[in-house]
């Protein structure tokens, strides 16, 4: 059986530890531009839509190929407020239009290097999995949370206080620590029930889906951009296809936001 299956592009205009990240130029192209060609690409979607709250956000968008039906309301896209607002306000927005999904996704624009191939295996996962209420992407910690401590007063305590075999985990070997996973940003599906009836864009069944070399990696600040210019200079990256010319570059100081 088919689904309908939306993808959403989370793009709002008002980032603060990196101005505009959402579209700035990653190799020519605003980063956005990857999220949405490798939606496009993936053949998993009936739309791909771009999810911003700015004028120009959309203009780029649709450059690229994304949907832009409509501008998310300022009060759904501030810096605190939650993806289950959005999220909800786009799926019955969509609905009161006519187009009812049952599934959608969440690809953030700051995961570049997720490709057509790591969306379609994320829905095959998905998709075989009918009792899970959603997926998403994580990987294993680089720095285990067992070794992690919280100062309160003038003390400190671990966040994970647990033992093994009576020795304290922040005592343990690496190797004898039981694997922890981080949730990354690249990639999230679930079916649009759980968010219209739960409150909640995951659900209590989730099904892990375990990202591979670099399509988890995410850029949010100074540091994480040099990186991915450095990758994709040096070839040690591969960015999905752009089929068409750049958008223009904007000028972004006049640009509030």
């Amino acid at each position: 059986m088919k689904h309908s299956v939306v993808a959403f592009i989370p793009a709002r205009s008002g980032s603060k530890r990196v101005p505009h990240k959402n579209i700035l130029p990653l190799n020519g192209h605003p980063i956005l531009a990857y999220s949405i060609r490798a939606a496009l690409d993936s053949g998993v979607f009936d739309a791909v839509i771009c999810a911003t709250d700015s004028a120009l956000y959309a203009d780029i968008a649709r450059h690229y190929g994304a949907e832009v039906p409509f501008l998310r309301p300022a009060q759904i896209s501030g810096d605190k407020s939650p993806d289950i607002e959005w999220v909800v306000w786009m799926l019955r927005a969509l609905r009161e239009a006519g187009r009812d999904y049952q599934v959608f996704s969440i690809l953030r624009p700051t995961s570049p290097f997720r490709l057509p191939d790591t969306i379609r295996r994320a829905w095959n996962t998905f998709s075989a999995d009918p009792a899970a209420d959603s997926l998403r992407a994580i990987a294993k910690c680089r720095q285990h949370p067992g070794k992690m401590w919280v100062i309160r007063g003038k003390r400190m305590l671990p966040v994970m206080p647990f033992t093994i075999d009576g020795t304290p985990w922040h005592s343990s070997q690496y190797a004898n620590l039981p694997e922890v996973y981080v949730q990354d940003a690249s990639l999230e599906i679930a079916w649009s029930r759980v968010a219209l009836e739960s409150g909640s864009i995951a659900g209590e069944s989730i099904v892990p889906f375990v990202s591979q070399g670099l399509e988890g990696l995410d850029i949010n600040d100074r540091e994480d951009w040099w990186i991915a210019e450095r990758l994709v200079a040096k070839g040690d990256a591969v960015l999905p296809s752009i089929d068409r010319a750049p958008y223009p570059s904007p000028d972004l100081g006049a640009v509030h936001g």
